[in-house]
Protein backbone atom coordinates (compact mmCIF):
# COMPACT_ATOMS: atom_id res chain seq x y z
CA UNK A 1 0.00 0.00 0.00
CA UNK A 2 1.40 3.20 -0.66
CA UNK A 3 1.31 6.42 1.83
CA UNK A 4 -1.15 8.31 -0.43
CA UNK A 5 -3.64 5.67 -1.04
CA UNK A 6 -5.80 7.33 1.94
CA UNK A 7 -5.45 11.02 1.31
CA UNK A 8 -8.53 12.82 -0.04
CA UNK A 9 -9.10 12.79 -3.75
CA UNK A 10 -7.74 16.32 -4.19
CA UNK A 11 -7.10 16.72 -8.09
CA UNK A 12 -3.28 18.36 -8.30
CA UNK A 13 -1.81 19.98 -11.12
CA UNK A 14 -0.08 18.28 -14.08
CA UNK A 15 3.69 18.37 -14.00
CA UNK A 16 3.67 21.20 -16.95
CA UNK A 17 1.59 23.46 -15.71
CA UNK A 18 2.94 23.53 -11.89
CA UNK A 19 6.47 23.86 -13.44
CA UNK A 20 4.70 27.07 -15.34
CA UNK A 21 2.90 28.18 -12.27
CA UNK A 22 5.84 27.96 -9.84
CA UNK A 23 8.11 29.44 -11.96
CA UNK A 24 6.06 32.41 -12.99
CA UNK A 25 5.44 33.04 -9.44
CA UNK A 26 7.53 31.98 -7.16
CA UNK A 27 11.20 34.42 -7.89
CA UNK A 28 13.85 31.88 -6.35
CA UNK A 29 12.62 29.80 -10.06
CA UNK A 30 12.64 32.45 -12.44
CA UNK A 31 14.05 31.50 -15.39
CA UNK A 32 16.22 33.75 -17.65
CA UNK A 33 19.15 33.11 -20.53
CA UNK A 34 22.38 32.34 -20.63
CA UNK A 35 25.43 31.88 -22.86
CA UNK A 36 27.61 29.67 -21.41
CA UNK A 37 30.96 29.01 -23.65
CA UNK A 38 29.25 29.79 -26.65
CA UNK A 39 25.85 27.52 -26.15
CA UNK A 40 22.31 29.09 -25.08
CA UNK A 41 20.55 27.50 -22.17
CA UNK A 42 18.13 27.98 -20.05
CA UNK A 43 18.99 29.23 -16.52
CA UNK A 44 17.40 30.19 -12.95
CA UNK A 45 17.93 34.18 -12.46
CA UNK A 46 17.74 34.18 -9.05
CA UNK A 47 19.57 30.98 -7.84
CA UNK A 48 22.98 31.45 -5.61
CA UNK A 49 25.37 32.44 -8.09
CA UNK A 50 28.56 30.04 -6.61
CA UNK A 51 28.90 27.42 -3.70
CA UNK A 52 29.78 30.15 -1.38
CA UNK A 53 26.78 32.38 -1.96
CA UNK A 54 24.78 29.02 -1.05
CA UNK A 55 26.79 28.42 2.02
CA UNK A 56 26.42 31.84 2.75
CA UNK A 57 22.51 31.43 2.46
CA UNK A 58 22.47 28.50 4.41
CA UNK A 59 24.34 29.64 6.99
CA UNK A 60 22.52 33.26 7.10
CA UNK A 61 18.81 31.41 6.92
CA UNK A 62 19.26 28.10 8.70
CA UNK A 63 21.96 28.91 11.05
CA UNK A 64 20.91 27.46 14.14
CA UNK A 65 19.42 23.96 12.67
CA UNK A 66 21.01 20.81 12.78
CA UNK A 67 23.16 20.43 9.52
CA UNK A 68 25.49 17.47 10.37
CA UNK A 69 25.78 14.40 12.13
CA UNK A 70 28.12 11.96 12.41
CA UNK A 71 28.54 9.74 15.61
CA UNK A 72 28.35 12.12 18.51
CA UNK A 73 29.79 14.93 16.58
CA UNK A 74 26.75 17.62 15.44
CA UNK A 75 27.13 21.01 13.49
CA UNK A 76 24.05 23.64 13.27
CA UNK A 77 24.60 25.29 9.56
CA UNK A 78 26.27 28.31 11.63
CA UNK A 79 28.68 26.00 12.79
CA UNK A 80 29.47 24.28 9.53
CA UNK A 81 29.61 27.85 8.09
CA UNK A 82 32.42 28.96 10.99
CA UNK A 83 34.57 25.80 10.14
CA UNK A 84 34.71 25.62 6.55
CA UNK A 85 35.70 29.87 7.22
CA UNK A 86 38.46 28.75 9.33
CA UNK A 87 39.64 26.05 7.05
CA UNK A 88 39.35 28.36 4.01
CA UNK A 89 41.63 31.11 5.21
CA UNK A 90 44.03 28.33 6.69
CA UNK A 91 44.60 26.70 3.11
CA UNK A 92 45.14 30.40 1.73
CA UNK A 93 47.99 31.45 4.65
CA UNK A 94 49.50 27.86 5.38
CA UNK A 95 48.96 25.88 1.94
CA UNK A 96 49.12 29.09 -0.22
CA UNK A 97 46.36 27.75 -2.16
CA UNK A 98 45.33 29.98 -5.20
CA UNK A 99 42.02 29.72 -6.92
CA UNK A 100 42.07 27.36 -9.76
CA UNK A 101 44.13 24.84 -7.22
CA UNK A 102 43.55 21.47 -7.59
CA UNK A 103 42.60 19.90 -3.47
CA UNK A 104 42.45 16.37 -3.71
CA UNK A 105 40.73 14.59 -1.05
CA UNK A 106 41.00 11.13 -0.06
CA UNK A 107 39.05 9.72 2.86
CA UNK A 108 35.78 7.82 3.80
CA UNK A 109 32.96 9.40 4.85
CA UNK A 110 33.96 12.01 7.20
CA UNK A 111 32.40 15.27 8.50
CA UNK A 112 35.50 16.81 7.37
CA UNK A 113 35.28 15.88 3.42
CA UNK A 114 32.12 18.07 3.39
CA UNK A 115 34.02 21.16 5.23
CA UNK A 116 37.17 20.82 3.13
CA UNK A 117 34.61 20.64 -0.37
CA UNK A 118 32.73 23.27 0.96
CA UNK A 119 36.22 25.55 1.78
CA UNK A 120 38.00 25.11 -1.43
CA UNK A 121 34.95 26.16 -3.43
CA UNK A 122 34.42 29.28 -1.30
CA UNK A 123 38.28 29.95 -2.08
CA UNK A 124 37.80 29.04 -5.78
CA UNK A 125 40.04 25.95 -5.75
CA UNK A 126 38.78 22.81 -7.40
CA UNK A 127 38.11 19.94 -5.01
CA UNK A 128 38.89 16.49 -6.58
CA UNK A 129 37.02 14.03 -4.27
CA UNK A 130 39.10 10.88 -4.75
CA UNK A 131 37.35 7.40 -4.71
CA UNK A 132 38.26 5.78 -1.24
CA UNK A 133 38.13 1.98 -2.24
CA UNK A 134 40.83 2.93 -4.98
CA UNK A 135 44.36 1.03 -4.87
CA UNK A 136 47.62 3.09 -4.03
CA UNK A 137 48.17 3.04 -7.77
CA UNK A 138 44.70 4.14 -8.80
CA UNK A 139 45.31 7.11 -5.89
CA UNK A 140 48.36 8.42 -7.70
CA UNK A 141 46.91 8.26 -11.37
CA UNK A 142 44.54 10.52 -10.31
CA UNK A 143 46.76 12.87 -8.40
CA UNK A 144 48.90 12.92 -11.23
CA UNK A 145 45.66 13.41 -13.95
CA UNK A 146 44.51 16.16 -11.80
CA UNK A 147 47.57 17.98 -10.81
CA UNK A 148 46.61 17.73 -7.37
CA UNK A 149 49.19 20.02 -5.02
CA UNK A 150 47.28 19.41 -2.01
CA UNK A 151 46.27 15.96 -0.37
CA UNK A 152 44.01 16.13 2.68
CA UNK A 153 43.69 11.83 3.41
CA UNK A 154 42.70 9.83 6.49
CA UNK A 155 45.15 7.04 7.88
CA UNK A 156 44.83 4.29 4.83
CA UNK A 157 44.86 6.94 1.97
CA UNK A 158 47.93 9.12 3.72
CA UNK A 159 50.22 5.83 3.74
CA UNK A 160 48.73 5.14 0.20
CA UNK A 161 50.12 8.41 -1.17
CA UNK A 162 52.94 9.53 1.06
CA UNK A 163 55.67 8.56 -0.86
CA UNK A 164 54.18 9.78 -4.31
CA UNK A 165 53.26 12.99 -2.23
CA UNK A 166 56.86 13.37 -0.99
CA UNK A 167 58.87 12.89 -4.40
CA UNK A 168 56.28 15.38 -6.24
CA UNK A 169 56.38 18.47 -3.80
CA UNK A 170 52.78 17.73 -3.01
CA UNK A 171 51.40 19.16 0.69
CA UNK A 172 49.80 16.01 2.44
CA UNK A 173 47.62 16.67 5.40
CA UNK A 174 46.41 14.61 8.15
CA UNK A 175 42.99 14.08 8.64
CA UNK A 176 41.45 11.71 11.46
CA UNK A 177 43.65 8.58 12.15
CA UNK A 178 46.00 9.58 9.43
CA UNK A 179 49.45 10.44 10.94
CA UNK A 180 51.76 13.47 9.93
CA UNK A 181 53.92 16.52 10.35
CA UNK A 182 50.74 18.80 9.13
CA UNK A 183 47.14 18.18 10.22
CA UNK A 184 43.19 19.27 9.36
CA UNK A 185 42.97 20.53 13.03
CA UNK A 186 45.96 22.73 12.32
CA UNK A 187 44.91 24.02 9.10
CA UNK A 188 41.53 25.41 10.93
CA UNK A 189 43.41 26.47 13.79
CA UNK A 190 42.36 30.36 13.71
CA UNK A 191 41.04 31.57 17.48
CA UNK A 192 39.80 35.38 16.20
CA UNK A 193 36.90 35.25 13.87
CA UNK A 194 37.07 34.93 10.51
CA UNK A 195 35.40 36.86 7.33
CA UNK A 196 34.49 35.67 3.75
CA UNK A 197 36.71 34.89 1.28
CA UNK A 198 37.21 38.46 -1.09
CA UNK A 199 38.04 35.88 -4.27
CA UNK A 200 35.79 36.52 -6.92
CA UNK A 201 33.82 33.48 -8.14
CA UNK A 202 32.26 33.42 -11.72
CA UNK A 203 29.33 31.06 -11.93
CA UNK A 204 31.29 29.41 -14.59
CA UNK A 205 34.89 28.36 -12.63
CA UNK A 206 35.35 24.98 -12.19
CA UNK A 207 34.40 23.30 -8.49
CA UNK A 208 35.24 20.07 -8.80
CA UNK A 209 36.95 17.15 -10.75
CA UNK A 210 34.92 13.52 -9.87
CA UNK A 211 36.17 10.49 -11.54
CA UNK A 212 33.98 8.41 -12.94
CA UNK A 213 33.57 4.87 -11.93
CA UNK A 214 36.74 3.09 -13.93
CA UNK A 215 35.01 -0.36 -13.66
CA UNK A 216 37.29 -0.83 -16.62
CA UNK A 217 39.79 1.53 -18.81
CA UNK A 218 41.45 4.22 -17.05
CA UNK A 219 39.13 6.44 -14.70
CA UNK A 220 37.62 9.71 -16.68
CA UNK A 221 38.01 13.15 -14.52
CA UNK A 222 34.67 14.65 -15.05
CA UNK A 223 35.15 18.57 -14.25
CA UNK A 224 31.52 20.10 -12.80
CA UNK A 225 31.72 24.12 -12.57
CA UNK A 226 29.77 26.13 -10.31
CA UNK A 227 26.76 27.28 -12.08
CA UNK A 228 26.62 23.18 -13.15
CA UNK A 229 26.51 22.10 -9.31
CA UNK A 230 23.99 25.05 -8.24
CA UNK A 231 21.62 24.31 -11.30
CA UNK A 232 21.28 20.42 -10.55
CA UNK A 233 20.25 21.61 -6.52
CA UNK A 234 17.72 24.08 -7.55
CA UNK A 235 16.34 22.03 -10.39
CA UNK A 236 15.79 19.22 -7.04
CA UNK A 237 15.01 22.04 -4.24
CA UNK A 238 12.02 22.76 -6.97
CA UNK A 239 10.72 20.26 -7.63
CA UNK A 240 10.64 19.14 -3.82
CA UNK A 241 8.58 22.69 -4.15
CA UNK A 242 5.89 21.59 -6.59
CA UNK A 243 5.31 18.10 -5.17
CA UNK A 244 2.01 19.66 -3.08
CA UNK A 245 1.35 21.39 -6.68
CA UNK A 246 1.02 17.60 -8.35
CA UNK A 247 -0.09 15.58 -5.16
CA UNK A 248 -1.90 18.12 -2.89
CA UNK A 249 -3.73 16.42 0.11
CA UNK A 250 -6.38 18.16 2.37
CA UNK A 251 -5.59 19.67 5.78
CA UNK A 252 -1.80 17.85 5.65
CA UNK A 253 0.41 19.32 8.36
CA UNK A 254 3.57 20.91 8.01
CA UNK A 255 6.74 18.69 6.70
CA UNK A 256 9.05 18.08 9.46
CA UNK A 257 12.32 19.14 9.01
CA UNK A 258 14.16 16.54 6.19
CA UNK A 259 16.62 14.38 7.62
CA UNK A 260 18.69 12.92 5.45
CA UNK A 261 20.83 9.42 5.76
CA UNK A 262 23.98 9.21 3.10
CA UNK A 263 25.24 5.80 2.87
CA UNK A 264 26.54 6.61 -0.26
CA UNK A 265 30.39 8.00 -0.90
CA UNK A 266 30.69 11.28 -0.30
CA UNK A 267 33.32 11.28 -3.37
CA UNK A 268 30.41 10.36 -5.60
CA UNK A 269 27.52 12.93 -7.01
CA UNK A 270 24.65 11.21 -5.45
CA UNK A 271 25.95 12.02 -2.03
CA UNK A 272 27.78 15.21 -2.80
CA UNK A 273 24.94 16.61 -4.80
CA UNK A 274 21.36 15.63 -4.63
CA UNK A 275 21.80 15.05 -1.00
CA UNK A 276 24.45 17.12 0.86
CA UNK A 277 24.52 20.17 -1.33
CA UNK A 278 20.65 19.95 -1.84
CA UNK A 279 20.55 19.87 2.69
CA UNK A 280 22.70 23.15 2.39
CA UNK A 281 19.83 24.31 0.43
CA UNK A 282 16.81 23.23 2.32
CA UNK A 283 17.64 23.50 5.66
CA UNK A 284 18.36 19.89 5.89
CA UNK A 285 19.67 17.63 8.28
CA UNK A 286 22.67 15.15 7.41
CA UNK A 287 23.21 12.09 8.89
CA UNK A 288 26.73 10.52 8.03
CA UNK A 289 27.51 6.41 8.82
CA UNK A 290 31.30 5.64 8.31
CA UNK A 291 30.19 2.96 6.02
CA UNK A 292 27.22 0.80 5.47
CA UNK A 293 25.60 -1.16 7.68
CA UNK A 294 22.07 -1.88 7.38
CA UNK A 295 21.18 -2.93 10.87
CA UNK A 296 23.33 0.36 11.92
CA UNK A 297 21.13 1.84 10.08
CA UNK A 298 17.45 0.93 11.45
CA UNK A 299 19.28 2.48 14.81
CA UNK A 300 20.16 5.52 13.60
CA UNK A 301 17.20 5.87 10.97
CA UNK A 302 14.68 6.12 14.37
CA UNK A 303 17.27 7.75 16.75
CA UNK A 304 17.30 10.67 14.45
CA UNK A 305 14.01 10.21 12.58
CA UNK A 306 15.71 10.37 9.26
CA UNK A 307 12.99 10.80 6.80
CA UNK A 308 15.34 9.92 3.27
CA UNK A 309 17.04 7.43 2.60
CA UNK A 310 18.73 7.31 -0.92
CA UNK A 311 21.26 4.31 -1.86
CA UNK A 312 21.72 1.52 -5.00
CA UNK A 313 19.14 -0.58 -4.80
CA UNK A 314 20.80 -3.74 -3.15
CA UNK A 315 20.51 -0.83 0.32
CA UNK A 316 17.18 -0.34 0.37
CA UNK A 317 16.48 -4.57 0.21
CA UNK A 318 19.05 -4.72 2.82
CA UNK A 319 17.33 -1.91 5.18
CA UNK A 320 14.21 -3.74 4.61
CA UNK A 321 15.53 -7.03 6.00
CA UNK A 322 17.10 -5.32 8.62
CA UNK A 323 13.97 -3.72 9.73
CA UNK A 324 11.96 -6.67 10.02
CA UNK A 325 14.18 -9.25 11.63
CA UNK A 326 14.66 -6.18 14.06
CA UNK A 327 10.60 -5.79 14.03
CA UNK A 328 10.72 -2.10 13.09
CA UNK A 329 8.83 -0.06 11.20
CA UNK A 330 11.01 3.15 10.62
CA UNK A 331 7.72 5.47 10.67
CA UNK A 332 9.70 8.89 10.08
CA UNK A 333 10.85 7.51 6.62
CA UNK A 334 9.15 9.29 4.05
CA UNK A 335 11.17 8.61 0.97
CA UNK A 336 13.27 5.80 -0.45
CA UNK A 337 14.92 6.29 -3.34
CA UNK A 338 17.29 4.15 -5.58
CA UNK A 339 20.38 5.71 -7.96
CA UNK A 340 23.44 5.02 -8.97
CA UNK A 341 21.69 1.52 -10.68
CA UNK A 342 18.58 0.66 -11.82
CA UNK A 343 15.88 -1.29 -9.30
CA UNK A 344 14.85 -4.33 -10.03
CA UNK A 345 10.97 -4.02 -10.95
CA UNK A 346 10.17 -6.70 -8.58
CA UNK A 347 11.52 -4.62 -5.80
CA UNK A 348 9.57 -1.75 -6.23
CA UNK A 349 6.01 -3.62 -4.89
CA UNK A 350 8.19 -5.05 -2.50
CA UNK A 351 9.34 -1.69 -0.32
CA UNK A 352 5.88 0.00 -1.41
CA UNK A 353 4.08 -2.91 1.18
CA UNK A 354 7.01 -2.96 3.47
CA UNK A 355 7.00 1.11 3.82
CA UNK A 356 3.53 2.38 3.46
CA UNK A 357 4.34 5.59 4.63
CA UNK A 358 7.36 6.11 2.47
CA UNK A 359 7.37 7.47 -1.28
CA UNK A 360 9.43 5.10 -3.08
CA UNK A 361 11.20 6.36 -5.74
CA UNK A 362 13.98 6.16 -8.06
CA UNK A 363 16.84 7.97 -9.97
CA UNK A 364 18.67 8.09 -13.69
CA UNK A 365 21.83 10.52 -13.14
CA UNK A 366 25.17 10.79 -14.29
CA UNK A 367 28.28 12.28 -12.83
CA UNK A 368 28.62 14.41 -16.00
CA UNK A 369 24.86 16.12 -14.95
CA UNK A 370 25.80 17.22 -11.62
CA UNK A 371 23.28 13.80 -11.10
CA UNK A 372 20.95 16.07 -12.72
CA UNK A 373 18.42 13.58 -14.83
CA UNK A 374 15.16 11.72 -14.20
CA UNK A 375 12.52 11.00 -11.54
CA UNK A 376 10.08 8.60 -10.60
CA UNK A 377 8.32 8.48 -7.64
CA UNK A 378 4.92 7.11 -5.67
CA UNK A 379 1.96 6.00 -7.65
CA UNK A 380 3.47 6.54 -11.26
CA UNK A 381 6.10 4.46 -9.99
CA UNK A 382 5.03 2.09 -8.11
CA UNK A 383 2.33 1.61 -11.41
CA UNK A 384 5.31 1.63 -13.68
CA UNK A 385 8.15 -0.03 -11.78
CA UNK A 386 10.57 -0.27 -15.22
CA UNK A 387 10.14 2.89 -15.68
CA UNK A 388 13.12 5.30 -15.37
CA UNK A 389 10.71 8.24 -14.31
CA UNK A 390 9.87 11.93 -16.15
CA UNK A 391 12.90 14.21 -16.62
CA UNK A 392 13.40 16.95 -14.01
CA UNK A 393 12.27 20.71 -15.08
CA UNK A 394 13.09 23.53 -15.73
CA UNK A 395 16.58 23.11 -17.15
CA UNK A 396 16.92 20.11 -19.04
CA UNK A 397 15.55 19.15 -22.05
CA UNK A 398 15.97 15.59 -23.40
CA UNK A 399 16.04 13.51 -26.97
CA UNK A 400 16.41 9.80 -27.97
CA UNK A 401 18.86 9.71 -30.98
CA UNK A 402 19.74 7.15 -33.59
CA UNK A 403 22.97 6.44 -34.83
CA UNK A 404 22.96 9.85 -37.02
CA UNK A 405 22.01 11.84 -34.11
CA UNK A 406 18.46 12.30 -35.58
CA UNK A 407 15.54 12.19 -32.83
CA UNK A 408 13.67 8.73 -33.04
CA UNK A 409 9.72 8.25 -33.03
CA UNK A 410 7.96 7.95 -29.36
CA UNK A 411 8.56 4.68 -28.34
CA UNK A 412 11.36 3.59 -30.60
CA UNK A 413 14.88 3.19 -28.44
CA UNK A 414 18.08 5.22 -28.52
CA UNK A 415 20.72 6.88 -27.09
CA UNK A 416 19.59 9.16 -25.00
CA UNK A 417 21.13 12.92 -24.71
CA UNK A 418 20.58 15.80 -22.47
CA UNK A 419 21.12 19.46 -22.82
CA UNK A 420 21.36 21.12 -19.48
CA UNK A 421 23.54 23.90 -17.76
CA UNK A 422 23.81 21.10 -15.10
CA UNK A 423 26.15 19.39 -17.61
CA UNK A 424 29.96 19.31 -17.04
CA UNK A 425 32.51 21.51 -18.90
CA UNK A 426 34.74 18.46 -20.07
CA UNK A 427 36.60 15.47 -19.39
CA UNK A 428 39.80 16.29 -17.95
CA UNK A 429 42.66 16.32 -20.04
CA UNK A 430 40.73 14.08 -22.74
CA UNK A 431 39.74 16.30 -25.19
CA UNK A 432 38.51 13.47 -27.93
CA UNK A 433 36.14 12.50 -24.92
CA UNK A 434 34.71 15.80 -24.41
CA UNK A 435 34.43 16.14 -28.48
CA UNK A 436 32.53 12.83 -28.46
CA UNK A 437 29.82 13.24 -25.33
CA UNK A 438 29.42 16.90 -25.43
CA UNK A 439 27.66 17.83 -29.01
CA UNK A 440 26.54 21.56 -29.53
CA UNK A 441 25.84 21.69 -25.85
CA UNK A 442 23.95 18.32 -25.93
CA UNK A 443 25.76 15.08 -24.00
CA UNK A 444 25.23 11.68 -25.59
CA UNK A 445 24.74 9.64 -22.20
CA UNK A 446 25.70 6.38 -24.03
CA UNK A 447 22.05 4.82 -22.27
CA UNK A 448 20.05 3.18 -24.92
CA UNK A 449 16.25 4.63 -23.45
CA UNK A 450 13.09 4.78 -24.94
CA UNK A 451 10.12 7.56 -24.23
CA UNK A 452 6.41 6.45 -24.69
CA UNK A 453 3.75 9.30 -25.21
CA UNK A 454 3.44 10.57 -21.22
CA UNK A 455 6.86 11.43 -20.97
CA UNK A 456 8.37 8.59 -18.99
CA UNK A 457 11.48 7.39 -20.28
CA UNK A 458 12.83 3.77 -19.74
CA UNK A 459 16.36 2.82 -19.71
CA UNK A 460 17.05 -0.51 -22.35
CA UNK A 461 21.24 -0.60 -21.11
CA UNK A 462 24.50 0.78 -21.50
CA UNK A 463 25.25 1.25 -25.56
CA UNK A 464 27.95 -0.85 -24.98
CA UNK A 465 26.65 -3.93 -22.95
CA UNK A 466 23.68 -4.34 -25.46
CA UNK A 467 23.83 -8.51 -26.20
CA UNK A 468 23.52 -9.08 -29.89
CA UNK A 469 22.43 -12.84 -30.43
CA UNK A 470 22.34 -13.93 -34.18
CA UNK A 471 21.44 -9.93 -34.89
CA UNK A 472 18.60 -9.89 -32.05
CA UNK A 473 19.20 -7.20 -29.48
CA UNK A 474 18.80 -8.63 -25.25
CA UNK A 475 18.84 -5.65 -22.62
CA UNK A 476 21.25 -7.04 -20.02
CA UNK A 477 19.10 -5.67 -17.42
CA UNK A 478 15.64 -7.02 -18.99
CA UNK A 479 17.23 -10.66 -18.02
CA UNK A 480 18.61 -9.13 -14.57
CA UNK A 481 15.15 -8.20 -13.96
CA UNK A 482 13.62 -11.56 -14.83
CA UNK A 483 16.37 -13.12 -12.59
CA UNK A 484 15.64 -11.29 -9.63
CA UNK A 485 11.74 -12.59 -9.71
CA UNK A 486 13.33 -15.75 -8.15
CA UNK A 487 12.82 -15.62 -4.65
CA UNK A 488 16.38 -17.47 -4.42
CA UNK A 489 18.25 -15.01 -5.82
CA UNK A 490 20.23 -12.15 -3.99
CA UNK A 491 22.19 -10.06 -6.70
CA UNK A 492 22.32 -10.92 -10.70
CA UNK A 493 24.41 -9.37 -13.57
CA UNK A 494 24.16 -10.46 -17.07
CA UNK A 495 26.59 -10.10 -19.67
CA UNK A 496 27.07 -11.02 -23.44
CA UNK A 497 29.29 -14.57 -23.95
CA UNK A 498 30.98 -15.26 -27.50
CA UNK A 499 29.04 -18.15 -29.08
CA UNK A 500 30.74 -19.23 -32.51
CA UNK A 501 27.76 -19.72 -33.90
CA UNK A 502 25.46 -16.48 -33.21
CA UNK A 503 28.54 -14.34 -31.87
CA UNK A 504 27.51 -13.53 -28.74
CA UNK A 505 24.70 -15.04 -26.25
CA UNK A 506 23.92 -14.23 -22.92
CA UNK A 507 25.76 -15.44 -19.54
CA UNK A 508 24.64 -14.78 -16.50
CA UNK A 509 26.10 -14.86 -12.68
CA UNK A 510 24.19 -14.72 -9.55
CA UNK A 511 24.60 -15.05 -5.81
CA UNK A 512 21.96 -16.53 -3.88
CA UNK A 513 20.43 -16.18 -0.89
CA UNK A 514 21.03 -18.64 2.53
CA UNK A 515 19.76 -22.08 2.26
CA UNK A 516 18.72 -21.41 -1.33
CA UNK A 517 18.39 -24.39 -3.61
CA UNK A 518 18.47 -22.95 -6.91
CA UNK A 519 19.85 -24.87 -9.81
CA UNK A 520 21.22 -23.68 -13.28
CA UNK A 521 18.20 -25.64 -15.09
CA UNK A 522 16.09 -24.60 -12.54
CA UNK A 523 16.46 -21.19 -13.33
CA UNK A 524 16.51 -21.53 -16.83
CA UNK A 525 12.90 -23.37 -16.61
CA UNK A 526 11.62 -20.59 -14.27
CA UNK A 527 12.50 -17.72 -16.33
CA UNK A 528 10.47 -19.30 -19.24
CA UNK A 529 7.51 -17.94 -17.89
CA UNK A 530 9.21 -14.28 -18.29
CA UNK A 531 11.20 -14.10 -21.36
CA UNK A 532 11.87 -14.69 -24.70
CA UNK A 533 13.86 -18.31 -25.15
CA UNK A 534 16.49 -15.87 -27.03
CA UNK A 535 16.94 -14.22 -23.83
CA UNK A 536 17.33 -17.12 -21.34
CA UNK A 537 21.19 -17.00 -20.30
CA UNK A 538 22.81 -20.39 -21.56
CA UNK A 539 25.43 -20.44 -18.99
CA UNK A 540 24.92 -19.56 -15.22
CA UNK A 541 27.68 -18.79 -12.68
CA UNK A 542 27.03 -19.21 -8.98
CA UNK A 543 29.12 -16.41 -7.21
CA UNK A 544 29.90 -18.02 -3.76
CA UNK A 545 29.70 -13.95 -1.92
CA UNK A 546 27.98 -10.90 -3.11
CA UNK A 547 28.74 -9.91 -6.63
CA UNK A 548 32.21 -8.06 -7.51
CA UNK A 549 31.30 -4.10 -7.26
CA UNK A 550 32.97 -0.83 -8.30
CA UNK A 551 33.70 2.61 -7.13
CA UNK A 552 30.04 3.77 -7.25
CA UNK A 553 28.69 0.71 -6.03
CA UNK A 554 27.29 -0.52 -8.79
CA UNK A 555 27.75 -4.30 -9.85
CA UNK A 556 31.01 -4.76 -12.04
CA UNK A 557 30.00 -6.36 -15.16
CA UNK A 558 32.76 -6.37 -17.15
CA UNK A 559 35.17 -7.50 -14.52
CA UNK A 560 32.53 -10.53 -13.76
CA UNK A 561 32.53 -11.39 -17.27
CA UNK A 562 36.21 -11.49 -17.58
CA UNK A 563 36.63 -14.02 -14.48
CA UNK A 564 33.22 -16.26 -15.54
CA UNK A 565 34.35 -16.28 -19.58
CA UNK A 566 38.41 -15.44 -19.04
CA UNK A 567 38.04 -13.16 -21.33
CA UNK A 568 40.24 -9.57 -20.98
CA UNK A 569 38.09 -6.92 -19.62
CA UNK A 570 37.31 -4.37 -22.50
CA UNK A 571 38.15 -0.77 -22.30
CA UNK A 572 34.26 0.73 -22.98
CA UNK A 573 33.64 4.28 -24.30
CA UNK A 574 33.31 4.81 -20.94
CA UNK A 575 31.17 4.06 -17.88
CA UNK A 576 29.55 7.56 -17.13
CA UNK A 577 26.71 7.29 -14.37
CA UNK A 578 27.48 8.54 -10.95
Amino acid sequence: MNHNDHAPNITGMPLEAAVEHITGADPRFALTQACIHGTAYTVFANAPANLRALLQKSADTYGHRDLLVYQDQRWNHGQFCDEVLRLAHGMVEQLEVAPGDRVAIAMRNYPEMLVLIMAAASIGAVVVPMNAWWSADELVFALEDCGARVVFADGPRYEAVASHAKAHNIALVAVRDAKGSLSYEQIKDRPEPVTWPAVPLDPDDDFAVLYSSGSSGTPKGVVLTHRGAISAVHSLVMFKEMTPLINPTADAPPPPQTASLIVTPLFHVTALNSMFLQGLATGAKIVLIYKWDPDLAVGVINSEQITRFVGVPTQSVELMDAARRQDQDLPSLAGIVAGGAKRPAAQVSLLAQAFPRAMIGSGWGMTETNGLGIVASGPDYVERPETAGRLTPPLQQALIVDEQGREVPTGQIGELIIKSPANMRCYLNQPEATRSTLRDGWLYTGDLARMDDEGFFYIVDRKKTIIIRGGENISCLEVEGALHHHPGISEACVFPIPDERLGEVVGAAVYLLPDSDVTESKLQHGLASHLAAFKIPERIWFWPTPLPRGGTGKIDRHSIRSECTNIPTPIPAGDNHG
